[in-house]
């Protein structure tokens, strides 16, 4: 046997080639409210309950009484009422996802069941769409604000739609879309109407935004992480339904088999408590007061950056975000943006690249929260170091007979090794290792389209997971 203090030393040094998960330096994947002893508070709680299993609440009270907390904390932020009901799942994705197989199997007669959905939702949806067999009917929103445009997703309701999704705010923009209008139209055709409030949930209760929870007419469930802006850990978030007889149709037993009668509320069976329980003791420590300064916090230290790139030459900022998610582009084509994140990165910041799509050009994510309140003039400077040592560097160019030969490929019909050629042309093979600066990389996937984008970055996963 190892000893313990071994493993953990070991596992000290696998973590520090990690990217900083505290200090408001990583601007995507992680949320750090910054409020001390919380990461111990949760451990501790997590601990307490890791063995226990959510498959069965009658045999574990403890998790019954948990969750029944956690999510009428939840409803009770969004406009809940007395009839609102929920679940307690292990991240945004599968809210999703269950919120998606809860409006197909509420409609059995419909034999191509179909979802409408602004080309913005969530990448989620799709997922859902794929794993369930409804059809996505994605919508075009206004090219310049990247809201959602009433008038276009009512009239793509069909008597196939057993499904409207609205965002509160989109992941890659930041805004909210029209909610009022699209639930109208969705109540009107007998669909259900879905708010993915999966990062703004615990953020626009707090902010100056148009109606978006079960306060407005037709909505009916809404999802909402509680390891983003409820500085929770890793592996929960809660799906809302405005009463029982909605979440009906999500649940899952069978009893045709020989063991025990299989019931679930997820898409899992065994669950650990842990993250339950960790969620639960940050929820009851932090408390709404503590909610309400942390999301004030976040809010004001986005106007400061969004402000702030305003007045950085080059960059502007897409659309008007109105929580704390920023998309930043180039006014021109003296530099790109992939390698700013470079730049960023050798800075010790992380900023998500995100390619073109529509009307939406290249740009960098940053996902901002309470941590980084106080810290805006170190970001903008850097920021506008970064985008100098770009324009000083130039656009990363693509010789047009490579993006000519890329746009040629059918991902379909390309052998492994044609792949593992793809790959190492693109920077990407090499047992998975990834080279320091990704600009080029990125401008190479960039000239991929997206179904061949898809399958390139799958066999890269199948190279890492090797």
């Amino acid at each position: 046997m190892t000893a313990p203090d071994d493993v953990l030393a070991e596992l000290r040094a696998l973590r520090a080639g990690d990217l900083p998960t505290h200090g408001g330096r990583t601007l995507a994947y992680v949320y750090d409210s910054a409020v001390p002893g919380l990461d111990d508070l949760a451990a501790r709680a997590h601990a307490l309950a890791s063995s226990v299993n959510g498959l069965d609440p009658t045999a574990f009270p403890s998790l019954l009484r948990l969750e029944n907390d956690v999510v009428a904390t939840a409803a009770r932020l969004l406009g809940g009422t007395a009839a609102t009901v929920g679940t307690v799942t292990s991240g945004g994705t599968e809210s999703c996802l269950l919120a998606v197989l809860a409006a197909r199997e509420s409609r059995p007669g419909v034999a191509a069941p179909s979802m409408v959905l602004p080309e913005t939702a969530h990448a989620a949806f799709h997922k859902a769409a794929h794993y369930f067999g409804v059809r996505v009917v994605a919508v075009p929103v206004d090219p310049k604000t990247f809201r959602a445009d009433p008038d276009a997703m009512a009239a793509a309701i069909t008597d196939d739609t057993v499904l409207v999704v609205v965002s509160a705010p989109s992941y890659a923009h930041g805004v909210v879309d029209p909610v009022e209008p699209i639930a109208a139209a969705a109540r009107e055709r007998g669909a259900r109407c879905h708010v993915d409030a999966c990062i703004g949930g615990w953020i626009l209760p707090h902010a100056d935004v148009e109606p978006f929870d079960f306060s407005v007419p037709g909505v009916t469930s809404i999802s909402v992480d509680l390891h983003k802006y409820a500085y929770c850990p890793k592996g929960t978030s809660v799906l809302l339904h405005a009463d029982a007889a909605l979440r009906r149709a999500q649940y899952f037993a069978s009893a045709d088999w020989p063991g025990y009668t299989m019931l679930n509320s997820t898409t899992q069976s065994t669950r650990s408590g842990g993250p339950l329980a960790a969620a639960w003791a940050v929820l009851r420590h932090i408390g709404d007061d503590g909610y309400r300064d942390l999301a004030r916090r976040a809010l004001a230290s986005a106007r400061l950056i969004r402000d702030g790139v305003d007045g950085i030459a080059g960059l502007r900022v897409l659309g008007a975000p109105e929580s704390t998610l920023i998309a930043v582009t180039a006014t021109g084509e003296d530099f790109d943006v992939f390698t700013v994140a470079d730049e960023m990165r050798a800075r010790n910041w992380y900023v998500q690249p995100q390619f073109a799509h529509r009307s939406s050009p290249a740009n960098l994510h940053l996902t901002v929260t309470a941590a980084n309140a106080g810290n805006e003039d170190e970001l903008l400077a850097d920021l506008r170091d970064s985008v100098a040592a770009a324009v000083a560097a130039g656009p990363v160019a693509v010789a047009p007979e490579v993006v000519a030969a890329i746009g040629a490929l059918d991902p379909d019909s390309l052998t492994p090794q044609e792949f593992a050629g793809l790959l190492a042309a693109a920077g990407l093979g090499g047992g998975g290792v990834l080279p320091e600066r990704m600009a080029t990389v990125n401008a190479l996937l960039a000239a991929a389209p997206p179904a061949l984008r898809e399958r390139i970055l799958v066999e890269f996963l199948g190279v890492l997971y090797s």
